[in-house]
């Protein structure tokens, strides 16, 4: 398939959360083919290092944990030193591990929200000087249909997910006399070498065929492909929105 080019995009500074692998992973090579200077963390830093390796030069990687505020405010200035002032960020970084709600304590009822809602807006946030004063900039915020569906074992990871797309919408409502674009992006059952490993199985998957009105899989590309339009000039009337990708689930 040939894809769409965004003029808008090339020489721009993308920031991307767990970017080393799966979606993300698509997210920094499909920036980086569009001309971005890109800079993405995440904690596997064999997988990151390779693709900033493969990639090479426009492309920046640093290990980290998402979770240590610091540390994440640490990565966006060094990044931003290193490559430019950031106007691109794709809040994408999260963990859908399953539990059952009664069985989840306190303490991983925070640690779920820490890495799945937390690092949306300490990045907002710290990239919104830059973008400021570049005269505008785009904030992708990774959501998921599970905000609207609500399936079982996944509470932390819903109530994360909803309060991002809310979350979007405050920001965007908030910054929007910057020229400061926030979205949510929220896709649906992608297919990725994690989903495969732990929980798309054949069954599973003939079940969500039942209910999709498209028959294809979800690749990780459909879901990059919807975040180079909102981060392009394409989608610049485009914000406080939540674009969903799901082949016709919700």
């Amino acid at each position: 398939m040939a894809f769409a080019t965004y003029p808008s995009l090339s020489g721009r500074v993308a920031f991307i959360t767990g970017g080393a692998s799966g979606i993300g992973e698509t997210f920094v090579e499909a920036f980086h083919a569009q001309g971005c200077k890109v800079a993405f963390v995440d904690l596997q830093a064999d997988a990151g290092e390779a693709l900033a390796a493969k990639l090479g030069d426009g492309a920046w990687f640093r290990r980290c944990d998402v979770t240590d505020a610091a540390a994440l405010q640490a990565a966006i200035k060094d990044a931003a030193a290193a490559l430019g002032p950031i106007t691109v960020l794709i809040n994408n970084v999260a963990n859908d591990t399953r539990h059952p709600a009664a069985e989840t304590t306190p303490d991983a009822w925070r640690r779920g929200l820490a890495v799945n809602l937390d690092p949306c807006f300490i990045a907002a946030v710290a990239v919104h000087p830059m973008m400021q004063a570049a005269g505008g900039g785009s904030i992708v915020n990774v959501s998921s249909i599970n905000a609207l569906l609500g399936p079982a074992d996944l509470a932390t990871y819903v109530a994360a997910k909803g309060a991002i797309n809310s979350l979007s919408k405050t920001l965007a409502r908030e910054w929007g006399a910057d020229r400061i674009r926030v979205n949510a992006l929220s896709p649906g059952w992608v297919v990725t070498p994690r989903q495969l490993e732990l929980w798309l199985t054949p069954e599973a998957e003939a079940e969500w065929s039942k209910l999709v009105a498209l028959k294809d899989r979800i690749q990780p590309r459909d879901i990059a492909n919807a975040a180079l339009f909102l981060a392009a000039d394409d989608s610049r009337m485009m914000t406080g929105q939540n674009m969903v990708v799901d082949a016709g689930r919700t």
